[in-house]
């Protein structure tokens, strides 16, 4: 059974907008093994038209470890309005949403991964999230968007690693508590 791991780049004050993070050569690296090592990814439709920015330097001389890495990553777009995709993806209903991410669990691989700001609300009030990883930029922001607003119901969790970055980001995964 694979597990699905929710990545994102956060401010001090909660900000999730993509263009106030502080990224590094060591951050451009880590997220870039981590998606190599995912057996496939899950976005949304403004996630994934988001990384499409990558496919042009994937496609350029010589593409960076990230943009080689999503631009062959297997990807799961859900949408509900848009009529096809491609980039060695598949369209997934929102309809469709919990069936097919616990059939992708419960395929066989080592794991799954998702990230942006509306859809891991969705997995998260299903209870599809097996680990959180937040990467803490130390910056404030003074905006939105910010996470999980609109959660259903609380999410205790318990902190399982933690890992510096120069620029002092810090990444911090966490597992849902079985204790609530």
């Amino acid at each position: 059974m694979r597990s699905l791991r929710y990545s994102i780049n956060v401010t001090l004050d909660g900000c999730v907008d993509h263009r106030e993070g502080t990224p590094s050569e060591g951050v451009h690296q880590r997220a870039a093994d981590m998606i190599a090592r995912a057996d496939a990814v899950i976005f949304g439709r403004k996630t994934y038209e988001l990384m499409e920015f990558w496919r042009e330097e994937a496609a350029g001389p010589n593409p960076g470890l990230f943009a080689r890495s999503i631009d062959a990553a297997r990807k799961y777009v859900v949408s509900s309005t848009l009529d096809d995709v491609d980039w060695n993806a598949e369209l997934v209903r929102p309809d469709d949403l919990e069936a097919t991410v616990r059939r992708l669990k419960d395929e066989p691989g080592e794991e799954l991964y998702c990230g942006g700001v509306q859809l891991p609300l969705a997995l998260a009030d299903l209870g599809l999230i097996d680990e959180y990883e937040f990467w803490v930029h130390p910056r404030l922001a003074g905006h939105g968007p910010t996470l999980f607003a609109g959660l259903a119901q609380p999410l205790a969790l318990e902190l399982v690693g933690r890992e510096e970055f120069d620029g002092g980001v810090v990444a911090s995964r966490y597992v849902p508590r079985r204790d609530g």
